[in-house]
């Protein structure tokens, strides 16, 4: 099933609100969706940023992290 960028942001915004209010349950479309970990509920919502990223035609964004050794 695909979902329309519009719904996509709404459930985005559904979990963001979930999670900030520091509860593991909400209602999504009627749906009651539950999450086991705070962990799980981050990596559904990195999912959605995702796919809105992707449906938007837009890139991640992407950290790069430099890293050096002074041990020559």
């Amino acid at each position: 099933m695909a979902f329309t960028v519009e719904q996509l942001k709404q459930r985005l915004a559904a979990l963001q609100d979930a999670r900030w209010r520091g509860v593991r349950d909400t209602t999504i479309e009627g749906r009651r969706v539950g999450y086991a970990t705070d962990a799980e509920m981050a990596a559904a919502i990195a999912d959605l940023e995702a796919r809105v990223a992707k449906a938007e035609g837009r890139r991640r964004r992407r950290v790069v992290r430099p890293y050096a050794v002074k041990d020559l």
